[in-house]
């Protein structure tokens, strides 16, 4: 006998199925919490005095804010570290398909590279960040000094490239997991780190069969990470709310002015990427027509849009890719499956851009070098970014720690993160389904069949 449903469910599990409906989503609530905590800012900065906005910034706002983001950091190392190797031993595996999957693993991070250095060249030409006045800059870092004091002065004394590169591969990887945090590692840090989870999982994907059990305990600790990060998210709103309080209220509407040059920064960057060296990609690797491509994988992009999650946008990007494409089935499967957590391009590039302003917002001008390790920590946190909403914010974190700016910044942005993550999310499916025809055209693919008829 079927169930009953609609009116014919009892009361109570009528009333329930209602309030799930009513409920807001995480981030329409984080949107929330900005408007409201950005209109009590401004507010309190036309018309409040001075020693309120002192003391309800001090007592309120920021304790509510760290509370937030201290759940968030606690697991920020062990949640990268297993992420990394997770994602490695996934690529790991391609020695069983040989030059299939070196050739996902060469695009990956080749692509990866190039979303990169696209944001951060869009980041340093239209200077978001900067926007901001000086004054304005002064009172932020007044504001975070104690955080970002010892983080500044090591920026100042940057490592030469010889010795930038050479601390990448760590003497003690435990020493560098305790000060990656706080800049007291003695080596490459984060870099470090992260150099230490590449070399662990392929060593792991090199023996897979006496290594199972280690590789169930990672994924117990990625799991329970993430699920600590699901508790701090459900803070997100009002830590958002004690954020954008903290800073309208001392900065007023210029850090909202720069804000929207950060979304069109980002926005521009992910349609030069997916549009531009993506149509490159395709007709000179694939021999693909671009036009045909972005037809008919409307429908994963799409999909990628409305959920914002590689991994929940993948049975569709695999029905996508090989009815709608033409690829064959054990490419498509291998290449998508893989690149649903290691190929981020979009989320590297939002990485980087959001780095850079925040870098700027702060009043810090990155070097070379640091712009240099920007990229290869950008590139690395793309492999290690869970494939879920808001899973790049974690190693964002990491990466604005590793070249001297607080943390505690990234709050800026969670407001506006939603939209981007979106936009990032079909950059990231649709360069996965990219790299799928490369690779299936390298293999010596079948030809793809011409579109039916127009009926």
């Amino acid at each position: 006998m079927s169930e009953p449903t609609g009116p014919d469910l009892p009361r109570g599990r009528r009333d329930d199925t209602m309030a799930r409906r009513r409920r807001l989503e995480l981030h329409w609530k984080m949107l929330i919490g900005l408007l409201v905590g950005a209109v009590a800012g401004l507010v309190a900065n036309a018309w409040a005095s001075s020693k309120f906005i002192e003391d309800s910034v001090y007592y309120a706002a920021y304790p509510v804010g760290q509370i937030f983001f201290r759940l968030i950091f606690m697991v920020v190392v062990p949640l990268a570290f297993s992420a990394l190797v997770l994602g490695v031993t996934g690529i790991g595996d391609v020695r069983r398909v040989g030059r299939m999957g070196f050739k996902t693993l060469v695009m990956t991070v080749l692509l990866s590279g190039i979303s990169v250095a696209i944001g951060i060249g869009l980041a340093n030409w239209i200077r978001p960040g900067a926007r901001l006045p000086d004054e304005k800059q002064k009172e932020l870092q007044e504001k975070y000094k104690t955080d970002a004091a010892s983080k500044v002065e090591s920026a100042k004394k940057a490592k030469s490239v010889r010795d930038t590169l050479l601390d990448i591969i760590p003497k003690n990887p435990l020493q560098e997991m305790v000060g990656a945090l706080d800049g007291s590692s003695p080596g490459g840090g984060m870099l470090a780190l992260m150099f230490f989870a590449l070399a662990f999982g392929v060593a792991i994907a090199t023996s897979p069969e006496r290594t199972g059990p280690l590789v169930g305990m990672l994924e117990g600790v990625y799991d329970v990470c993430m699920k600590i990060i699901g508790f701090a998210m459900k803070l997100a709103p009002v830590g958002v709310a004690g954020l954008a309080y903290s800073l309208t209220a001392v900065l007023g509407l210029d850090i909202l002015k720069a804000l929207g040059w950060f979304v069109i920064t980002v926005i521009v960057g992910l349609a030069l990427h997916m549009f531009g060296v993506y149509s490159i990609v395709l007709v000179f690797l694939a021999r693909y027509s671009p036009r045909r491509f972005f037809t008919r994988g409307s429908e994963a992009f799409l999909t990628a849009f409305g959920t914002a999650s590689s991994n929940a946008t993948l049975p569709t990007s695999l029905r996508v890719t090989e009815k709608s494409l033409g690829i064959r089935p054990e490419v498509a499967r291998f290449v998508l499956t893989v690149g649903s957590t290691a190929n981020q391009n979009g989320t590297a590039l939002f990485e980087g851009v959001t780095v850079l302003f925040l870098a700027q917002v702060f009043g810090h001008d990155l070097n070379v070098v640091q712009q240099v390790t920007v990229v290869l920590l950008s590139v690395l946190a793309g492999i290690g970014t869970a494939g879920v909403p808001g899973g790049s914010l974690p190693l964002i974190v990491l990466v604005l720690m590793s070249v001297g700016i607080p943390g505690e910044g990234i709050g800026i942005i969670l407001g506006v993160d939603r939209l981007l993550d979106m936009c990032r999310t079909s950059v990231n499916v649709a360069g996965d389904m990219a790299i799928a025809a490369c690779v299936d055209r390298g293999e010596q693919a079948k030809t793809v069949p011409a579109p039916p008829p127009a009926s």
